[in-house]
């Protein structure tokens, strides 16, 4: 517990001050998207050793060469400025992932299909889907200040209904929500959680974000943080099914970046659609 406390207290700081910092010198909003980059990355990594456990043969090299294409279409905002260029991104990674993977499986085929599989999952999962948090980063630049409170609100709320559940589960937890999956995981926590969403939802919206209206942002915050959940038990089952507590150990207390962005990665691409039709 004090070791998952210090960790945040340290990490959160830079985290708040790498988005808040645009609102005031634009220009350093790639201090955000650096330390995206870098979470995203590693969080791929991750995802990658968890099916080398399972000697499941995925190809990091390609997968990282696919990734990085997709992220320098997300800093260039595709999903709004080009769409052609994301899907033109994806499809060239997926044609080039069959290519070497049919020269690559050449001496033993059998293992062809679940490399190309998890290789091409990895990507989708952690960067495609997270890669919508640059764009929301560097998307809304035409509405001062708009980036900011987005990723404020999403970064209260994901974070505050998550720690909500995590002490409420630990105080109160007695059904277990899905015992297979997650164990430590309580029906109790998921009130708690759902109804901090909805508490710091309201305290972001009156703090910083009034252009977002209480009927919206507050069950917007709901429903994030019920399908935080959701990613949350999927990333456990794929560490079970490893034979895996975490993903990683390099947030003392927290576990690795995939078990920090894994109810974030389901939620960037609700959070950037919801601003790209909600304020244009």
């Amino acid at each position: 517990m004090k070791t998952r406390l210090i960790t945040a207290f340290i990490a959160l700081p830079i985290l708040i001050a790498s988005i808040i910092a645009p609102w005031y010198y634009p220009d350093t909003v790639w201090f955000f998207v650096a330390i995206a980059v870098l979470a995203l990355a590693a969080g791929l990594y991750e995802f990658f050793s968890l099916t080398k456990k399972l000697a499941l043969k995925a190809d990091a090299g390609v997968g990282f060469l696919g990734a990085s294409a997709l992220i320098l279409a997300f800093i260039f905002d595709a999903p709004a400025t080009a769409p052609e260029l994301l899907m033109l991104t994806l499809a060239g990674f997926i044609g080039l992932l069959l290519i070497t993977q049919t020269f690559r499986f050449q001496k033993d085929f059998s293992k062809m299909l679940t490399g190309i599989g998890v290789t091409l999952l990895g990507v989708l999962y952690v960067v495609f889907l997270g890669g919508f948090l640059i764009s929301t980063a560097v998307g809304f630049e035409n509405i001062p200040g708009l980036s900011t409170k987005l990723l404020l609100f999403f970064l209260v709320v994901m974070f505050g209904s998550d720690s909500a559940a995590y002490f409420t589960g630990k105080a109160a937890g007695k059904h277990k929500l899905a015992r297979t999956i997650s164990p430590g995981k309580t029906m109790e926590g998921l009130v708690g959680g759902l109804v901090a969403a909805a508490g710091f939802a309201a305290l972001a919206i009156w703090l910083f974000f009034p252009e977002l209206p209480y009927t919206v942002g507050i069950p917007l915050a709901i429903a994030m943080a019920a399908i935080g959940v959701l990613g949350d038990l999927a990333e456990s089952a794929m560490k079970r099914g490893s034979d895996t507590k975490d993903a990683a150990t390099i947030l003392p207390g927290h576990g690795g970046l995939l078990d920090r962005l894994d109810s974030l990665l389901l939620n960037a691409p609700i959070l950037y659609y919801f601003a790209r039709f909600y304020f244009h």
